[in-house]
């Protein structure tokens, strides 16, 4: 089985063969979320995306450290270098410390991970757990060349950069004048050099609650320098996957890259991946025009946007469904598709966990058939992870697993070797990789459901054996009332919830 990883490169923009700097191990950092406000739909599934990257890795063998930070300090209005700290204005709006505020929205992002199913990273650091590694790059940035210092505020000397290195710029594929006249948008120009210079420490005004000493002022580390600080702590300066949002290739990983050139002399990381864009009914979320929806929403079923709530595995089903690079449009008719999808996969695996056979009758060449489609998801998944692809190599197998439970193909067909090998790796791939859950059976009382079912089809098996057929059919009718259907086959009862 061919294990090579192939992914796609968003600074070099090539489609590469995955070669981690160290052999057996991987460094990966991805931007973790501002601890602000409720977390939005759109980062729920860039971490989502980038759950399945960590997954997988791990599956291939990889011994991975993954770092996540949290920002709770730094990131101004706008992303700019100007304007109020988001954490301390949601603070001073509630007359709330500053950490409450982190605290409060910290616990709620973990909480909806949990939710979502994510593994929680091997490292998440907070950026003011971190203010003397990062005053400690300001002096190396400063002393290298790359910086200079206004005011008690210290700027990043981008055109510097762009003398020694060419390479600002070529992550979002912005010119010179674009990013001149972005960074002219975004952020003040009084104390600059240049109006693509940006801070990386900020003299604190009377407005910021949060500010430390520092050689040049009582501030605070500019938004970009964080992650660039805590991704070299854990993962040395040169470490192999830099992950986030497409919405962060500029300013921050723009910025980032510069830092760690006038810090280190390279860029951070070998590969960059960007999941891209959630939209809503085609068009960009915006609270504005009402445009928008939470995940709270989603599960309620409490928005305009839906006809009905959707549990957390359905939409995880769904952002699945596209690919990480590929935008993903969330409409109400594409997550009733998924729900009837996701309930289509729970329902195979369930049934093949009741199937046996011992290949009596074995047909060698559907048994190479399946053999092969199981070497497939690894094909696919190895394709920059494929997820759609994945997805769909499943439902080739759910519709196998669904005729031998039907009785369309004869079981005995297959060998027990094989049998095995497709019950493990199914869920395998849907647990383990995807890390969908089956909503019905991840709880205590799904798998007590799981146990009544059995004692009732046992039952049941027993009535009909002893032709006690009206109390069979009664069982059976009784169940159905409830939306549970019984399905017999030669290999046996199976039973589903509509």
């Amino acid at each position: 089985m061919n294990q090579e990883l192939f992914i796609y490169d968003s600074l070099s923009r090539e489609y590469v063969r995955f070669e981690p700097l160290h052999e057996g191990r991987v460094g990966l950092y991805v931007c973790g979320p501002t601890v602000y406000s409720d977390v939005h739909l759109g980062n729920c599934r860039t971490f989502v995306s980038f759950d399945l990257i960590y997954r997988y890795l791990r599956q291939l063998g990889f011994q991975v450290r993954y770092v996540r930070n949290i920002t709770d300090v730094g990131h101004l209005e706008g992303d700019a270098d100007e304007g109020e700290d988001k954490v301390s204005k949601k603070a001073r709006l509630e007359q709330l410390e500053p950490m409450e505020i982190v605290q409060r929205y910290m616990n709620g992002f973990h909480e909806m991970m949990e939710v979502f199913n994510t593994l929680p990273p091997g490292i998440e650091p907070r950026a003011t757990g971190h203010i003397v590694e990062q005053i400690e790059m300001v002096k190396t940035i400063l002393a290298n060349g790359y910086a200079y210092e206004r005011n008690g505020s210290v700027y990043f000397n981008t055109q510097k950069l762009i003398q020694t290195h060419d390479v600002y710029g070529k992550l979002s594929g912005k010119v010179m004048d674009e990013l001149q006249n972005e960074s002219r948008a975004l952020k003040k120009q009084e104390e600059k050099d240049h109006p693509a210079d940006f801070a990386i420490w900020i003299k604190a005004d009377e407005r910021h609650l949060m500010h430390w000493p520092s050689p040049w002022s009582e501030g605070f580390p500019g938004w970009h320098l964080e992650c660039s600080a805590m991704s070299t702590k854990y993962l040395g300066s040169r470490f192999d996957i830099h992950g986030g949002g497409y919405d962060l290739k500029f300013p921050h990983h723009e910025n980032e890259i510069a830092q760690n050139i006038g810090c280190c002399g390279h860029s951070p990381a070998k590969y960059w991946l960007h999941a891209n864009m959630l939209l809503l009914n085609g068009k960009k979320m915006s609270k504005s025009d009402g445009n928008t929806i939470s995940p709270a929403q989603l599960f309620s079923g409490q928005s305009p946007h839906i006809s009905k709530s959707y549990a957390p595995m359905v939409v995880r089903f769904f952002m699945l469904q596209t690919h990480y690079r590929s935008t993903l449009d969330l409409t109400d008719e594409a997550l009733q598709a998924a729900e009837k999808g996701y309930k289509r996969l729970m329902e195979a695996v369930r049934s093949l966990r009741n199937l046996g056979t011992e290949g009596t009758r074995l047909q060698a060449s559907l048994d190479e058939q399946i053999r092969a489609e199981l070497d497939s998801l690894y094909t696919e998944m190895n394709d920059d992870f494929n997820s759609p692809k994945v997805l769909a190599v499943l439902f080739d197998l759910v519709t196998r697993i669904n005729s031998f439970k039907d009785g369309h193909l004869d079981i005995q067909q297959i060998s027990s070797q094989t049998l095995d090998r497709l019950k493990k790796e199914t869920a395998l791939w849907v647990y383990d990789i995807l890390g969908l859950k089956d909503e019905e059976m991840s709880n205590g009382q799904g798998k007590q459901m799981d146990e009544i079912m059995k004692l009732l089809i046992d039952l049941r098996q027993q009535a009909r054996a002893r032709k006690d057929f009206a109390l069979s059919d009664q069982i059976r009718d009784r169940l159905g009332k409830i939306k549970i259907v019984l399905k017999d086959s030669k290999e046996g009862t199976t039973w589903t919830h509509e």
